[in-house]
């Protein structure tokens, strides 16, 4: 008898209460309340009969009641089962919902009912009259879709409506690229290309561009451009160009396809006549057969929530998790190869032999690199030579040859860090990238390698060393 306890959701009372409660004195008689008073509850058995058992069990409204549930004095309103009350009604543990009474139906005669569906039609057709046109037609409910981009409204932004000379007709606004690239300063800032270059690229992207956005086409450009050159929130471009950042999305994930697909032409491998006829003087003294200068990069990436993923991407040289890609350029700093994103933790000569680099050497050509890209054994199959600094050999310091060929390589190398430099001027390049843009992020690379080789004052800047 002593597990028998009180079933009711916070109540404590239980047999070995009850039994120690009997053995106390009580004031009143100055004996133990076992023989005059007795206990201040008892514990009442469930009913056997299966219909009161249930009654019993829905009163209790326990989700796992016991077999023999157990309640109480206290939880009856006559402190024990009655033929009046025979369940516990009293301090149950929750709050019993009000029950809401139906609504009485009133039948109508046939003359009122023909006149009170006319009344209605009637009502109907008035509301349906002022009803806004953004409504669906089945429900009259206001669309979301529609009122998505209500706040791009003149009537909401408080703003009075342009009007021309003649009357009150209203002029539609001009499109935001006029506003905002009105010198090359401006367009160079939020673009990194100049007035006429963007000009070029966008006659040379929307020519054949279907346009399925409210937005002006080459609106949509400078918006993809802006977010690849200033990294700047969906937030933002979402209020510069007055549309929601779903279309912002929208947007600039079909741009990042389309840039892609017409921009590959700007990042060409040069022939070898090419290279040799616009190699700078700093190369043409020291290094006069080098091809092409290469050198990896990284970027860094947003962890992973994948342990598998965030191992592949951790960089022991940075201590975070990046991507690496290998950047390929000619002697006179056009990008001529940019491999697709590698994880941080490959090694430099496993991004050369499977990023496709490789296929674009011919036998003859010279490469230069920096010491990590231990390739020799790639080139030689294909008759191709390595530049390299002299590494030490057991601690011995470089001779005085080395140290000068050293110096040599490190002078005319220093571009292809350059490059680098302007290619990561692009700011979602230089700033941590977001896991949801991972798998753009090989069009993202080619796109800012190809907006780099657009930019003339490369060469110049070579030249002038």
């Amino acid at each position: 008898m002593s597990s028998l306890i009180c079933s009711v959701r916070g109540c404590h009372n239980n047999w070995i209460k009850r039994r120690e409660q009997l053995n106390q004195r009580c004031y009143d008689h100055n004996v133990k309340r076992s023989e005059c008073c007795g206990a201040l509850y008892d514990l009442h058995p469930p009913p056997k009969d299966e219909e009161h058992l249930r009654q019993w069990r829905k009163a209790l409204n326990l989700k796992c009641p016991p077999k023999r549930a157990y309640v109480c004095s206290y939880h009856f309103v006559d402190r024990k089962p009655t033929d009046e009350h025979p369940y516990p009604e009293k301090w149950l543990g929750y709050d019993v919902p009000v029950k809401k009474s139906r609504r009485v139906l009133n039948k109508l005669s046939d003359s009122d009912a023909s006149m009170s569906v006319s009344d209605a039609v009637d009502n109907c057709e008035e509301d349906l009259s002022h009803m806004p046109q953004t409504c669906d037609a089945e429900t009259q409910w206001e669309d979301p879709s529609v009122s998505d981009h209500n706040y791009t409204t003149i009537s909401q932004l408080n703003l009075k409506p342009p009007t021309s000379e003649i009357g009150t007709q209203c002029v539609e606004p001009a499109p935001l690229y006029i506003t905002l690239l009105r010198n090359d300063h401006l367009c160079q800032l939020y673009t990194g290309l100049t007035l006429d270059a963007f000009h070029s690229v966008a006659e040379h992207l929307t020519s054949s561009y279907t346009n399925s956005f409210q937005l002006h086409t080459w609106d949509q450009l400078l918006m993809t451009l802006m977010k690849l050159r200033l990294n700047l929130l969906q937030g933002d471009l979402a209020e510069r160009f007055c549309v929601s950042q779903s279309i912002v999305s929208k947007v600039i994930s079909c741009w990042l396809d389309i840039m892609e697909e017409k921009m590959r032409c700007y990042i060409p491998w040069l022939p070898r006549e090419t290279i040799q006829a616009t190699m700078p003087q700093c190369f043409r003294e020291q290094f006069p057969k080098t091809t092409c200068v290469i050198d990896c990069s990284e970027t860094p990436l947003q962890k992973p929530r994948n342990l598998d993923s965030r191992g592949e991407s951790y960089s022991h040289y940075y201590g975070q998790n990046t991507i690496k890609y290998l950047v390929s350029i000619a002697p006179c700093g056009l990008i001529m190869f940019i491999s697709p994103a590698f994880g941080g933790r490959c090694s430099d000569k496993f991004i050369t032999a499977n990023s496709g680099f490789l296929e674009y050497l011919r036998p003859g050509d010279e490469v230069m690199a920096d010491r990590g890209f231990t390739i020799t054994d790639l080139l030689y199959e294909r008759k191709v030579k390595l530049v390299l600094p002299a590494f030490t050999k057991r601690g011995m310091q470089l001779s005085e040859e080395d140290t000068t060929n050293t110096r040599r390589i490190a002078n005319v190398r220093v571009h292809v860090e350059r490059v680098i430099c302007r290619h990561k001027n692009f700011k979602v390049l230089s700033q941590t990238i977001p896991i949801n843009l991972t798998p753009k992020i090989d069009k993202i690379l080619r796109i800012c390698a190809a907006l780099c080789n657009l930019r003339s004052d490369i060469i110049s800047d070579i030249e002038d060393e």
